[in-house]
């Protein structure tokens, strides 16, 4: 049976950065491009940002067996320390990651992680 994780990043980004870019890595690392048919080959995944002031702060929900967390997250942080992305216009967008680590799944993330958990 599925569980739902999470990890959290912080990153740092120039102000006109498209903040899809380090949620499109992590897709690209997980399934082997961002733009993919449905499922997610080793974990279903969402990504949301937030700007706060000139950090980006980056939350990954993931669902998969327990035992494969740690090669979800194995794969999900080479991804944020590439520090870049060329999107499908060619622009290439940049990062630095800052900071990543564990996190848990919040009461605000819980239906959110149920519908992961049964994709």
């Amino acid at each position: 049976m599925r569980h739902v994780f999470a990890h959290e990043a912080v990153l740092i980004m120039p102000p006109d950065a498209d903040l899809r870019a380090p949620g499109a890595a992590i897709t690209a690392a997980l399934c082997g491009h961002w733009d993919h048919q449905p499922p997610c080959p080793l974990a279903a995944h969402h990504t949301r940002t937030k700007r706060v002031g000139d950090r980006i702060h980056l939350r990954t929900l993931f669902a998969t067996e327990p035992d494969s967390e740690s090669t979800v997250r194995q794969h999900i942080d080479p991804a944020l320390s590439s520090g870049q992305l060329q999107g499908p216009d060619g622009v290439i967008t940049s990062w630095q990651l800052s900071g990543s680590q564990p996190s848990r799944v919040t009461a605000e993330e819980t239906d959110h992680a149920e519908r992961l958990a049964s994709s």
